[in-house]
């Protein structure tokens, strides 16, 4: 357990009432203990109902759980207590983008977007949903005409070539800014992959700054079935993936193409 989950559990034991149950289920989300994030998450909002943090909360541990109705719900309520919520905006428009309801999607993570600007994985989803349906691009004012639009799910297809390397760009809550994971029966697990990496880099720095190492730069391992490298990318984390027949150092380059390749797009994006 780390210090700071053990000195928020501390204080929430001390006064069961404490909103601090919100920053000690995010805790444990991100260090990747669902069960009892879910618990210490569904325990404070019984107590906390209109508390529009805490039904946010409770749908990002939900979508990490896969229970994808529960997380819709609770960010519906939190727009009902703080309409124009960004967070509660980010996830449905995600959720819609997923399940294909694309006018859905481009209309709840425009509405993230401009209250947030900055946050590339919205600018990245909306750019997607246009590839995908250019009719629902917003025109431009003027005579000049709209930059063109990069589907965002082919970024590394150039870089990786084989279809059997794969490449996905993760935002700090999760989220698919970019890539695909495909399955050999063509589902994209990507969606489920960066609900169980959320949090991972501030696990990997949390871990390095207690080692005195510094900050972490690459983890590169081998599965039963493939050989896998991450990095740090843009306030998330770049996962490349490759069959376990391809050498690891041939993984690590493929790595550090993809990284290059993912700095120049969100150079433009800039």
């Amino acid at each position: 357990m780390s210090d700071d989950i053990r000195a928020l559990s501390e204080t929430l034991a001390a006064d069961p009432s404490s909103v601090v149950f919100v920053q000690l289920g995010e805790a444990l989300r991100r260090s990747g203990q669902l069960e009892l994030a879910w618990r210490v998450a569904s325990r404070g909002l019984e107590r906390h109902a209109q508390r529009a943090d805490a039904h946010d909360l409770v749908a990002r541990i939900a979508i990490d759980r896969g229970d994808v109705p529960r997380a819709r719900a609770e960010w519906e309520s939190v727009l009902t207590l703080s309409p124009g919520h960004g967070g509660a905006q980010k996830g449905l428009g995600f959720l819609c983008f997923q399940q294909g309801d694309l006018d859905e999607a481009a209309r709840y993570l425009g509405a993230a977007l401009a209250s947030d600007p900055l946050d590339e994985s919205l600018a990245a989803a909306l750019d997607t949903v246009y590839a995908s349906h250019p009719d629902r691009r917003p025109l431009e004012e003027g005579p000049t005409a709209p930059a063109p639009v990069v589907d965002a799910r082919t970024l590394f297809h150039e870089v990786l070539g084989d279809p059997s390397q794969t490449a996905i760009l993760l935002d700090a809550d999760g989220y698919v800014v970019a890539g695909q994971y495909l399955t050999a029966d063509g589902r994209d697990l990507g969606a489920d992959i960066g609900a169980q990496l959320s949090g991972v880099s501030d696990e990997a720095n949390r871990a390095m700054r207690h080692l005195g190492l510094g900050r972490w730069r690459q983890i590169v391992f081998e599965s039963e079935t493939a050989s896998v490298a991450m990095a740090p990318s843009g306030g998330g984390v770049l996962l490349v993936a490759a069959p376990r027949s391809v050498p690891l150092g041939y993984v690590r380059r493929l790595l550090e193409r993809s990284l290059e390749r993912a700095r120049r797009w969100m150079g433009r994006r800039a």
